[in-house]
């Protein structure tokens, strides 16, 4: 049996005469440069274009089109429309400054503290010119979902609706209707 330093000077002269040869070793090399482009490639992901809608009325819209869609699919309760109503629209936190500053006098007999704050919002330049640094979107509050199908008039229908949505939406059942549609 040879030994291990032998089986790897073998393999390394296979390596170099295969390599010898011009067009394997351009072959080779192309492969590699784009073995590490692909590589450099997928460490570069693509922003995820969220889906949240910033006017009331979209993101109605958006509600209502996906809710008309899961109940639709579900067995029995047929064609339906949906309605969707919001407590509020949506809501924007920013980023704040508060300076704040304290005024004690003690008099002989008493203390006395009087405190002033001010607030004010974080300003960044951004792409579209100087705006509020956004912490947060809060999305719109649901305040009711009516949803109107052909097998509303049905208990195990409507019972299967309501948990459809109330799970969706996460919502109470008391803020979801169903009935059928006529």
């Amino acid at each position: 049996m040879k030994g291990w330093a032998e089986v790897i000077k073998q393999w390394q002269t296979r390596v170099k005469q295969w390599l010898s040869d011009e067009k394997r070793g351009r072959w080779l090399w192309a492969v590699g440069a784009i073995g590490v482009a692909l590589v450099l490639l997928s460490s570069v992901k693509p922003k995820k274009a969220v889906t949240t809608a910033t006017n009331p009325e979209a993101f109605i819209r958006e509600t209502e089109e996906r809710l008309t869609e899961i109940v639709s699919s579900i067995e029995g309760a047929g064609a339906c429309r949906v309605l969707v109503t919001l407590e509020n629209g949506v809501e924007y936190v920013y980023a704040t400054e508060q300076k704040v500053n304290t005024d004690r006098q003690q008099d002989t007999d008493r203390f006395t503290q009087r405190n002033d704050s001010e607030s004010s919002v974080i300003i960044v330049e951004g792409s579209d010119g100087r705006e509020g640094l956004l912490v947060t979107e809060i999305q719109p509050t649901i305040r009711g979902v009516v949803v109107v199908c052909e097998g509303g008039d049905r208990e195990e229908i409507r019972a299967r609706v309501v948990e459809a949505v109330t799970v969706a939406l996460n919502v109470t059942s008391k803020r979801v209707c169903v009935t059928k549609l006529t």
